[in-house]
């Protein structure tokens, strides 16, 4: 169990005793965060995105909270590269089927996040995912393959999701069955640069990323959302997690050149390496947005094998 530090306070999730910054927007809230008070924040340009998405209490696997999770100023970055499907099927659940942009071809991705404002405080974030076919649409069709693309609403499945803080790991591990863990995570993005790097467990490098930041374009808020469900087994159960981003600024290019991603000697990098990614095809990076978390609810999913529902 944590001690807490002098600028520290313990909280209780469930089960688990984690520390969180003293004074901190979780501390003084617990997730039930005044919008007028983060309003005056000068990292945050807007909170009416969040004025329109009221909270619900719920109970959950981390007792009783609110849902959704706000993250009021984030910064994300984001490297889509083909892949195998043979690879990708090998690290899937049987339920689940990959996303494919042709016959045999795939989709993978390495993800960096940056929460600077939230409602359980500042974390950094970082992600090896999959996409997938939406789990009861049957077999996707090229249409709606291009429909999903252009529209920013895909589905995915994360084999690894490394977090920089206890209350992050414990939510996203317990509460949402995420493969969370607390590490060495520095993610910097601005308008010039975007850089990351994590941690293994010997404090070596696990995967880093160093890139020229896209062009950036200004949305106003609510012109430019997109959402990603992820899907995640709590228990013995499936369950569906839909995260809603609220791109402020944002930019994208195609066959990026003068990326630099390193694999180095941890999950991450094992992880990504297990996929076999030929090349990344398109680097999107949000140096400006806010994110809206919903709890995970259960969901069915057919039984590729039986054929089903489980």
């Amino acid at each position: 169990m944590p001690s807490a530090q002098p600028d520290t306070v313990e909280v209780t999730l469930g089960s688990r005793t984690v520390t969180v910054p003293k004074g901190g927007l979780y501390d003084r809230y617990r997730m039930d965060t005044d919008l007028d008070e983060v309003a005056r924040d000068p990292r945050v340009s807007s909170v009416d995105f969040f004025r329109r998405l009221p909270k619900t209490p719920v109970d959950s696997p981390i007792g009783p909270t609110l849902t959704p999770n706000f993250y009021y100023r984030v910064s994300t970055a984001r490297l889509t590269m083909p892949a195998p499907s043979r690879a990708i099927r090998g690290r899937l659940p049987a339920e689940l089927a990959p996303l494919e942009i042709a016959p045999g071809v795939g989709l993978v991705s390495a993800m960096f996040f940056r929460y600077d404002v939230c409602d359980i405080d500042f974390y950094t974030e970082a992600a090896v995912g999959i996409a997938v076919q939406p789990a009861r649409h049957g077999r996707l069709g090229f249409v709606d393959l291009l429909a999903a693309l252009k529209n920013d609403s895909l589905d995915s499945y994360v084999l690894s999701l490394p977090v920089s803080t206890e209350i992050a790991q414990v939510r996203g591990h317990d509460g949402y069955g995420f493969p969370k863990w607390v590490t060495g995570l520095d993610v910097e993005i601005d308008a010039h640069r975007t850089s990351a790097r994590v941690a293994n467990d010997t404090g070596g490098t696990d995967l880093a990323l160093s890139a020229a930041t896209p062009s950036q374009r200004a949305y106003p808020s609510g012109a430019k959302v997109s959402t990603l469900t992820s899907y995640t087994r709590i228990g013995e159960s499936w369950h569906s997690t839909l995260s809603q981003t609220n791109m402020l600024s944002a930019g994208s290019v195609r066959l990026p050149r003068g990326l630099e991603l390193q694999l180095g000697q941890g999950r991450l990098s094992d992880d990504l390496r297990s996929l076999r990614p030929i090349r990344t095809i398109q680097f999107d990076v949000v140096t400006e947005g806010q994110i809206a978390l919903h709890l995970p609810v259960p969901f069915s999913v057919p039984n590729r094998k039986a054929g089903n529902p489980s």
